[in-house]
């Protein structure tokens, strides 16, 4: 058996038996089997990365076909990974995936309805509450598919005021989660996806006294609080959680959005949670 095989060995039988004893069992040494662990680990630990940002990469693929190494990365950095495009390429390829690309034809491609200045301009904080609001939408794995959850935070506070969770990225999924808010005045926004430029949307932000707000096309940065929120409710409740199905990722989103706007305190809230630092400006 070569040295590499023993190594293995040990690492498998230390739960039972003292490593001191196995290195001697195995004939190497102690501080050898060390060196080849702690490479061992750090193999893994990127090999298990590796796993994560590959599934980023395909429900990414999924939703944005088109989008080749460069446009991957930066949607990758949307939900909190940074990786270089090298890399992005790299797993592209062990994926077996590339962008689709289509045909430049006069004409083609779909125009937005409405779009709205970007009125809300990166001030990423407000006086009180129910004055600035923003929106986005991101995917949720569960077991082999996807589903896609909505939600509107609150820059007062940082405060989830509304969400919804479905089985399609469309307009009924974003319009079942503005309905949820009654914040009469305030400024809506988002990015410049098909839902938040229809004429729908425009309509029932008005129907509603709500200001629209759009990022400017392609520029992640202008709605950064709210992929943040979704990188905390990824890493903190989904990856460890792994949902199996609807009602469990329903639950689990559920119990995260109730820990995070009433227990989970932040430090530009004075280590408050979002819901103690409202309830402390109100009193």
């Amino acid at each position: 058996m070569d040295k590499q095989a023993r190594f293995e060995s040990i690492r498998e039988m230390t739960a039972i038996f003292p490593t001191v004893l196995l290195c001697n069992i195995a004939e190497v040494s102690r501080s050898g089997y060390y060196k080849w662990l702690a490479a061992y680990e750090t193999r893994r630990a990127r090999l298990d990365h590796d796993v994560v940002l590959k599934e980023h990469i395909l429900a990414i693929h999924r939703i944005r076909p088109h989008y080749g190494y460069f446009r991957m990365r930066t949607a990758l950095r949307k939900e909190g990974l940074n990786v270089n495009h090298k890399k992005v390429r790299r797993l592209m390829r062990e994926l077996g995936i590339q962008s689709v690309i289509r045909k430049k034809r006069p004409f083609a491609g779909r125009k937005a309805s409405v779009v709205f200045p970007n009125v809300l301009n990166r001030e990423f904080t407000a006086t009180a509450a129910k004055l600035k609001l923003v929106t986005d939408i991101t995917y949720v794995r569960v077991g082999h598919g996807f589903l896609y959850l909505s939600v509107i935070l609150d820059l007062f506070n940082n405060e989830i005021k509304a969400w919804k969770l479905g089985d399609r990225n469309d307009l009924e999924l974003v319009l079942d989660t503005v309905k949820q808010v009654n914040a009469p005045h305030a400024i809506l926004h988002s990015d410049q996806g098909f839902q938040y430029t229809t004429k729908t949307y425009a309509k029932l932000l008005a129907d509603q006294k709500l200001k629209g707000s759009h990022s400017r096309r392609g520029n992640c940065f202008d709605n950064a609080c709210v992929e943040s929120f979704f990188s905390h409710l990824k890493t903190e409740k989904l990856y460890l959680t792994k949902p199996n199905n609807a009602s469990e990722a329903e639950r689990y989103i559920k119990e995260y959005i109730e820990y995070y706007n009433h227990e989970r305190f932040q430090k530009k809230l004075g280590d408050r949670s979002p819901v103690e630092f409202r309830e402390a400006i109100a009193a």
